[in-house]
């Protein structure tokens, strides 16, 4: 049987990648600490002895009896209320836990994937996002413990596939929701939609003119499928290129909901990125991969998710 490892587990998209393995025929080996983790997102694993949770920190040393195909390394927070209030443990699992995880499929012989994010383009000056832009970040910033930490991650995955031979797979992940997202996760997902299902004013940063992408979470894991199982080791985008401003994002929500929240302005955060949208060229071509799930729909979704947990 083959046999995935997935480090980050019990996070939002740990659990969804864990349950698209399984489905798949592996085993399942999933780490986590829990630091954000939530380990009711794999309870409904309970008695399937394909799966196997071992709580540990992955900036420890990482020792697996058996054989190992596939190392998914997730391992991180994700979300700025989370890197902010964790950022050591962040610039940790960014730099220990990927040189741990790359270790072990080093040892394992095993194929190695690293969830990166788009945060690497900081706040950026091309747009859309190409995977050959270097970014615009500032690494003493509040949000440089983050955004470094996938820097150096994505550097140490490479330096492992040309000095060792690693068989590895970095994307660069946009702003993905979905179903398993935690109600105050502080990103602006799960913030609007909790907001407007207590009628509460939606909080917008600035004059909402700053622009996001969503992908649904189905999308992403479909494109992460596709590029474990593709033979490209540099950084591929997946996410979603329809670009809309926060404050179109926010109006979309409450009218989702049919709320009568109204809207509140706050300062910009530090280093708060204008725009973020991906160009998604070489997914298409690589991987045939793009997002089926509409806006509208995947938001439904997750609206549904939540409306029992207000």
């Amino acid at each position: 049987m083959t046999t995935s490892v997935v480090t980050g587990a019990a996070g939002f998209l740990g659990s969804h990648l864990t349950d698209r393995l399984l489905a798949e025929g592996h085993q399942v080996i999933g780490i986590d600490n829990l630091i954000t983790g939530n380990v009711a997102n794999l309870e409904h694993l309970a008695g399937d002895g394909r799966f196997k949770f071992i709580k540990q920190d992955v900036t420890n040393h990482l020792f697996l009896p058996g054989p190992v195909d596939f190392i998914w390394h997730l391992a991180s927070p994700a979300s700025p209320v989370d890197y902010l209030e964790y950022p050591i443990q962040t610039l940790k699992v960014g730099s220990l836990g990927t040189h741990n995880a790359l270790g072990l499929a080093r040892e394992k012989k095993a194929r190695f994937f690293l969830a990166s994010t788009s945060e690497c383009y900081g706040d950026p000056l091309v747009h859309p996002q190409r995977e050959d832009y270097w970014g615009n970040v500032n690494p003493v910033g509040p949000r440089g413990c983050y955004d470094e930490a996938k820097r150096f991650a994505e550097a140490m995955t490479m330096a492992y596939h040309r000095a060792h031979g690693v068989d590895t797979r970095i994307v660069r992940i946009f702003n993905t929701y979905g179903p398993r997202m935690r109600l105050r996760d502080g990103r602006v997902v799960p913030n609007f939609i909790a907001q407007a299902l207590r009628g509460e004013p939606l909080t917008i940063h600035g004059d909402g003119s700053q622009t996001r992408s969503f992908c649904y979470m189905d999308d992403l894991i479909e494109g992460f499928w596709r590029l474990m199982h593709a033979g490209r080791h540099e950084p591929v985008n997946i996410g979603n290129p329809n670009e809309l401003t926060i404050l179109e994002f926010a109006e979309k929500i409450i009218a989702l909901i049919g709320s009568a929240s109204t809207l509140e302005k706050r300062p910009r955060p530090v280093d708060d990125p204008n725009v973020r949208r991906p160009d998604i060229t070489l997914a298409r071509s690589l991987l045939g991969w793009e997002p089926k799930v509409g806006l509208d729909e995947g938001l439904r979704r997750t609206i549904a998710h939540f409306q029992d947990r207000v």
